[in-house]
Parts: structure tokens; sequence; C-alpha cells
């Protein structure tokens, strides 16, 4: 053995003696607030199984943007459009080979308990005297839009705009106004608020119509491409133990349609 060799040796024993006994290691993933609630018990249940704290936090990317510069693994998103912005605001940091989509969510109407108006699709929404609320942000920005534009029908789209009232820059923003403004007859957002929010809107499916899906979907940062407990978290959420736990909070964890071909 060499003088050099006998020195890494010496110097990689160091290293491991001076972990301490029993360190428990750390996964830290970053996000926004739609896929929060189906991220953290996947979290829970990935670390029960593999002896790994995972650490998650969510909320508007400017809450935990500069912390995730310095020690994210992994990055998860609300939208393709906001993976791509993630891309941006992380400078660099996101391995984009490691990117994947992983399970869409459907627009949807949540309207007050009990459905006083009577709301049953989009085209309900643009009727007069309607106040409506959205969310211009966080995976949304242009979603009613999607939806009124679906059938190519310029009279719904100029309708629902007249009627939507307030413009929320996140979903956290909303579910705000939304509590404090009793009248908003009803909020265009992603089913999976309704979810997680049951006593605060009954929820009205949208049509095929008019419905549009947006997808939640992970990427690695590169200092989480080197460490093993990070690549088998990424593994996890795509697993079906992981799709059961997305299902739970309202998210399609299989394809309802053939895939699109040519």
């Amino acid at each position: 053995m060499s003088s050099l060799t006998k020195a890494l040796v010496i110097a990689a024993a160091a290293i491991v003696v001076a972990l301490p006994a029993g360190a428990q290691e750390i996964v830290r993933a970053y996000g926004p607030g739609g896929p929060l609630p189906a991220m953290k018990e996947a979290a829970e249940a990935f670390s029960k199984s593999h002896g790994v704290r995972v650490e998650v936090v969510g909320g508007p990317a400017d809450a935990w943007l500069q912390k995730a510069r310095a020690d994210a693994d992994l990055i998860f998103s609300g939208s393709e459009y906001m993976m791509t912005d993630f891309l941006r605001a992380m400078e660099g940091r996101i391995d984009e080979a490691t990117i994947v989509s992983m399970y869409l969510r459907p627009s949807a109407i949540l309207v007050r308990r009990g459905n006083p108006k009577g709301i049953r699709d989009l085209p309900d929404l643009a009727k007069p005297g309607m106040k409506v609320l959205v969310v211009q942000g966080a995976g949304q920005t242009g979603m009613w839009e999607d939806m009124a534009g679906k059938q190519g029908d310029i009279r719904l789209v100029r309708s629902l705009r007249k009627n939507i009232v307030a413009h929320a820059p996140n979903t956290g923003a909303a579910k705000q106004t939304w509590t404090e403004r009793p009248d908003l007859d009803a909020w265009i957002v992603f089913n999976i608020w309704q979810v997680a929010n049951p006593q605060l809107a009954d929820l009205v499916p949208v049509s095929r119509n008019y419905v549009v899906y947006r997808s939640s979907g992970a990427a690695l940062t590169k200092q989480g491409t080197q460490r093993t407990a990070v690549r088998g978290f990424l593994e996890f959420l795509q697993s079906g133990e992981g799709a059961a736990i997305f299902k739970k909070w309202g998210w399609m964890t299989v394809p309802d349609r053939e895939p699109v071909s040519g």
C-alpha cells in the first residue's frame, strides 16, 4: 500500500469515527403548498420504513427559496411550468435530468356548504351576479382561462371574466379570502384543496368539456443526486405505496386515457 493510499484510508476512518453515534440521515425537500399534505405523509412513511429523517417544507417559494438553495436535496412542484420556474430560481442547483412528472389533479369548483347557488359546472359561474375567486399563480396561472376557453367559445371566457371579483397570488391567500368573504359564491381551484379542507367548502367536479389537469413533479438537486437516501425517497414517491398516499389526498395515480402517440 502506497503512502498516499494509507493517508486516504486513515482520513476516511477519521471521518467515520467523527460521526456521532446513532446520527440519523436527513433528506430535505421543498415545494409548494398543494402537494404538501401528500408529501408530508409520504415523508413520514419513508422515514419509518428506511430510518431516514425527511424534512418537508412547503408553501410560497419566497418563504423557502433562499434556504433551499443552501441545503435542498429534492424540489417538488405543483405544475410543469412551476418546475421550470424552479430550475431558474434554484440557479443551476437542480439536476434537470432527474425531473419526473408524478401525479395529476383536476381543476374543480369549490362552493359554499350545501351549494346554495346550485352550481353544477363551469358555465354556471358565468351567469349574471355570480362572484368567483381564482388563483393567479402557484401552479394555477391562467387555469380559469384554459378551462373557459377549452371549447373555443370566447363568450364563456368574457362572461366568466366579468364575474371574477378576486384574484389571489397563491392558494393559501385564496383560502384566507374565501374565509373572510362569505359573499364569494365559487372558487376555481384544484380538487385537492377540498380534500384537505372538507369543512371549508363543498366540491363540484368540472365536466370533461372544461376540466384541465396539472401535475406534481419532483427533482433532485445536484447535491441530492450524490446520496442514496435522497434517490430512494424519489423512487418511493413513485412507488405503489407513494401512489396510494397521493391518491388518498385526491391525486390521479393511474392514467384514465390511452397515451397520446404519433
